[in-house]
């Protein structure tokens, strides 16, 4: 790669362009042409990634205390009603919800808990996320579906 190839391809600032174009410009005269550069792949060449599609929904299992916004039994849709979520319920379970989005699953399965989780990798799956707020006792379980 000659100068004029590596300022234009490291994003220098402008003056850094200028300068290093009129330092190069002269030895890029003596140097003999670029050789000719692979086309870019092709949409027939580049693998296609079919990520497998989830229906994500809410369930408050447990909502004790004042809580204004959840009360157990309610069902949520995700992302459809993500707006009836309180913040900091939403803020706990986010990570936990990306992660079940993307077909993964988080290790721990509260064995002998009502919490205990289902893993299927081709049918529900389900993880528990507790409120943060320390003045409510809200749990939500978050159920994954194929689709």
């Amino acid at each position: 790669m000659d100068r004029r190839e590596f300022l234009t391809c490291s994003g220098a600032c402008m003056s850094a362009g200028i300068v290093g174009l009129s330092l190069a410009a002269p030895a890029a005269a003596q140097q003999a042409p670029p050789a000719a550069q692979a086309a870019p792949p092709t949409a027939a060449s580049t693998p296609v990634v079919v990520r497998p599609r989830y229906a994500i929904e809410i369930d408050i299992v447990e909502a004790e205390g004042t809580c204004p916004n959840h009360k157990a039994g309610q069902k949520i849709a995700y992302p459809a009603d993500a707006g009836k979520i309180c913040p900091w319920l939403m803020d706990s379970m986010s990570g936990a919800i990306r992660v079940l989005e993307y077909g993964g699953t988080l290790q721990w399965l509260y064995k002998g808990t009502p919490y205990e989780k289902v893993i299927d990798p081709n049918g529900l799956t389900t993880e528990f996320i507790r409120c943060p707020d320390p003045s409510r006792a809200v749990v939500a379980k978050i159920s994954r579906r194929r689709v």
